[in-house]
């Protein structure tokens, strides 16, 4: 059967692009016929959908050029209780005409859909929800999503707690009539004695009055939602628990009003059964909302970050209005101790501001004019004023709300066999359930239907695959969230599996191992001559020049208070140095081979020049009025944490490798004070790809750290890249994972995050599957022939409960991780470091 739908096509100028789309869509094979409007800017395709795709033509048109039209909605899924649930809501919206992909996360309630916009619309998107048996949160107006799901979350929380108190009302006096003669035989005997078998029929008239306010008040939820799952041929917790306690009510209540349809002796009841069930579970499914409310903390510090409101400039007045009305442009006043409302750049005024929650790092930063600003960051002692240059979604803030919410929201390729599993998993118990049933009726002798029913209800309960559903999310969703606290976005949950399986990293070292920028680094004066005099003459002598190595003189004679001086008779000297006159006193800087030039005796400095040499330095001499002053070296000096994020990256089992277009010699020296494993050096930027392409070939697994800008081939050629960036700079499209400060350290921080992650994982996804491998056959009776033991429906639900009571702890003990380096640790020098 062929298929037709519309495809919106941006780009097209001309009837030649027309032509050019048809053509390129019509080669597409499967593809019947394709005519493309240039009006509407769409392309109508009949294809076969046996032999092609909606997402190959869009490649097509990507690939002759043009971009196809394709939109992403987040909906808010109210109603999912298990893995089975959220299998359940992506197949309904994948079914819809024009969806191109949809993935559902249980713990933060969304689901995330991927469309084409000209065939299908949000309506259509929020209906098929609706329709597989499930609620849309709804956008309010006028209501942020924040307190749209902290109000949605509160009332979820409540109405479990009113049902949990409800049942338990009737659940507790309902289990004491039935255990307490079991428990105290005595008391049984005296009743009978007394009383007669009437009384045990009144006791089960009464009992069927306690369980029906239960079964059909607070149990009702599971009638509900397990029916509409047995409809649409998807069974989930819902349908479990609805016929596994259904079956334990009716039978009782055939059993209440009909004794006699039973063998003499076996028309028992299991009211308390049915009723502590429900009981049970919503307690379990109250836990879980609670925990689920913990477990989504660092997205709210994020999102509670936002300014509410801006102190604008307008018209030489000061308003205060909502954040959303300001205007790229605006001048935005700041007092001491509030929030900064949106990114800009300081026009006037100096302070300190609190950029941990963006950076990730405690030392505030000093702010003067100049000096870009991001909001949701706290201004400290000092009055700003500062021009607004981001606002709205373009905002460092709301960059990192938006990435973390995407990898908090997507599956990693651990949770690919869990959800092939659970797709299975719960018509397998069911099929259990059937055997189960069938094996008891066969065998079991007088009581046989009581134990049929009993067991089959105990391997319905127990099965729920609520557990096997939080798993994955829950874990992704603590761990990213810690990740932002630490100034780590992961940009997916593929992202966060892959880090923990490399074992290279491979760094650039200008900006990423240094600071990018050269700085004079040594100068050491003979026995004539002071540092500061030195330093004075040298600098207003190379104050002309604009090589770097000038500019870094220069800077650091600013930076010790020395007044710059204009030079006299200054004169470049190609490929030796320079020499300029300066308070009467003759000023010459250069190479060794310049001094030898100038018959200056070098050898005072023999021992100096060779250190430097070893630690990757060019040394340069400065004479003045002929006779040897000082030697000097400027270089790109190591970042402070760099040698702490090495070292803490071999503690973790990992090599270190450095690619450079550097001088071998150089980059060596580096390597050395680093000890950094590997080095590749001269490599040109158009070359980093192939050095971690090379890396690769070797069998290893790379990680690739650089500024996310230059290395964006590497970044992308890399198994997982990682950028150093700052808060103002976190959308780097080419990198899995996005450092927000420029410390090194949080390449180690990002990289034990995810280990500790991914272990969690693992730990939950065994306690998930392994409890229901254990514990289905034994719920099942399968214990009984050998040691006479059953598991009650009771123990089954107290035990299916807290099997995601632990999931979900065990998640959210990830939000104590510790990070193996602390980014307010002082740094440890390295040898140049010390020496300089």
């Amino acid at each position: 059967m062929s298929k037709t739908i519309e495809l919106g096509v941006q780009g097209m100028t001309c009837a030649s692009c027309v032509g050019r789309v048809e053509r390129g869509l019509r080669k597409v094979e499967g593809v019947h016929d394709a005519s493309v409007n240039l009006a509407t800017e769409r392309a109508t395709v009949t294809f076969d959908p046996a032999l092609t795709s909606p997402q190959a033509l869009l490649a097509k048109v990507k690939d002759v050029g043009y971009e196809p039209v394709v939109s992403s909605l987040e909906l808010g899924v109210q109603g999912m209780t298990c893995a089975s649930c959220v299998s359940r809501v992506e197949r309904a919206l994948k079914k819809v005409d024009g969806v191109l992909d949809a993935g559902v996360n249980l713990a933060t309630e969304r689901a995330t859909v991927t469309y084409l916009p000209s065939n299908v619309s949000a309506g259509q998107l929020k209906a098929a929800i609706k329709n597989s048996g499930y609620e849309v949160l709804e956008q309010q107006v006028g209501a942020s999503r924040e307190d749209q799901e902290r109000l949605a979350r509160e009332h979820e929380v409540t109405s479990l707690r009113n049902s949990v108190m409800f049942s338990a009302v009737f659940a507790v006096p309902l289990m004491l009539i039935a255990m307490v003669p079991m428990l105290i035989p005595s008391i049984e005997t005296r009743l009978m004695n007394t009383y007669g078998h009437e009384v045990m029929t009144t006791m089960n008239w009464i009992m069927l009055a306690l369980a029906i306010p239960v079964q059909f008040g607070p149990g009702l939820r599971f009638y509900r939602l397990g029916y509409k799952s047995l409809a649409h041929r998807s069974p989930d917790m819902n349908s479990l628990v609805m016929i596994g306690t259904s079956a334990a009510f009716f039978y009782s209540l055939v059993a209440t009003v009909a004794p006699d349809l039973f063998p003499a002796g076996t028309a028992h009841v299991y009211y308390e059964a049915a009723a502590v069930v429900i009981t049970l579970i919503l307690l379990g499914k109250y836990f879980e909302a609670l925990a689920k409310g913990r477990s989504s903390e660092a997205m709210k510090k994020l999102l509670s970050l936002q300014a509410k409101t801006a102190r604008v400039v307008r018209g030489g007045q000061e308003l205060e209005l909502p954040t959303d009305e300001v205007l790229i442009g605006d001048l935005i006043s700041v007092r001491p101790g509030e929030k900064i409302p949106v990114d800009g750049e300081v026009l006037q005024g100096s302070s300190y501001v609190d950029e941990s929650m963006i950076t990730g790092e405690p030392v505030p930063v000093a702010k003067n004019a100049g000096a870009q600003v991001v909001g949701g960051t706290i201004n400290q002692n000092g009055a700003l004023q500062f021009r607004a240059t981001r606002i709205g979604a373009d905002t460092a803030l709301a960059q990192i709300i938006r990435l973390v919410e995407t990898a908090q929201g997507s599956k990693p390729p651990i949770q690919g066999l869990a959800d092939k599993v659970v797709s299975l998993f719960v018509p397998a118990v069911l099929v259990i359930a059937a055997l189960t049933f069938l094996t008891w009726m066969l065998f079991g002798g007088q009581t046989a239907l009581t134990f049929a029913v009993i067991n089959t209800v105990a391997v319905l309960i127990i099965a729920c695959p609520c557990a096997m559903g939080l798993a994955t999310p829950t874990s992704i969703m603590v761990g990213t969230g810690k990740a932002a606290e630490l100034g780590v976005l992961f940009r997916n949950g593929t992202a966060l599996e892959s880090l923990q399986g490399l074992n290279v990293i491979a760094m650039d070292k200008t900006g990423t191992l240094t600071k990018g920028k050269p700085e004079l680094t040594d100068l050491i004066t003979t026995e004539n001559f002071d540092r500061v005099t030195v330093l004075k003459l040298v600098a207003a002598a190379e104050n002309q020049s604009e090589h770097p190595i000038a500019r870094a003189i220069v800077d650091a004679a600013k930076a010790d208070g020395i007044a710059i001086l204009q030079p006299g008779d200054f004169e470049a000297v190609p490929g030796f140095g320079l020499e300029a006159r300066v308070e009467g006193h003759l000023v010459q800087v250069g190479a060794d081979r310049y001094m030898r030039q100038l018959k200056v005796d070098l050898s005072r400095f023999a021992d100096q020049a060779a250190q430097l040499g070893d630690e990757g330095k060019s040394p340069l001499y400065a004479a003045i009025d002929g006779r040897l002053a000082a030697i000097i070296a400027v270089a790109d000096p190591i970042k402070e944490g760099s040698l702490e994020a090495v070292r803490a990256l071999h503690q973790q089992g990992l090599r270190v490798a450095m690619i450079t277009g550097d001088h071998a010699r150089t980059a060596r020296a580096i390597a050395r004070q680093l000890g950094i494993d590997d080095v590749l050096a001269e490599v040109l930027p158009s070359g980093k790809s192939d050095a971690v392409k090379e890396l690769q070939g070797k069998g290893h697994k790379v990680g690739f750290v650089g500024d996310g800008i230059n290395d964006a081939p590497a970044l992308a050629q890399a198994d997982v890249g990682l950028a150093i960036g700052t808060g103002t700079d976190v959308a780097v499209e080419t990198a899995d994972v996005i450092l927000m400060s420029g410390d090194l350290r949080g390449v180690p921080n990002a990289f034990a995050l995810s280990r500790a992650t991914l272990r969690n994982i693992k730990m939950n996804l065994v306690w998930a599957f392994g409890y229901n491998i254990l514990l289905i056959p034994v719920a099942a009776g399968v214990l009984y022939p050998a040691f006479g033991w059953l598991l009650s429906p009771v123990l089954a639900a107290a035990a299916m409960g807290f099997s995601s009571v632990f999931v979900l702890t065990n998640a959210l003990r990830l939000r104590n991780f510790q990070p193996p380096v602390r980014l307010d640790a002082a740094p440890v020098q390295t040898p140049a470091s010390a020496h300089a």
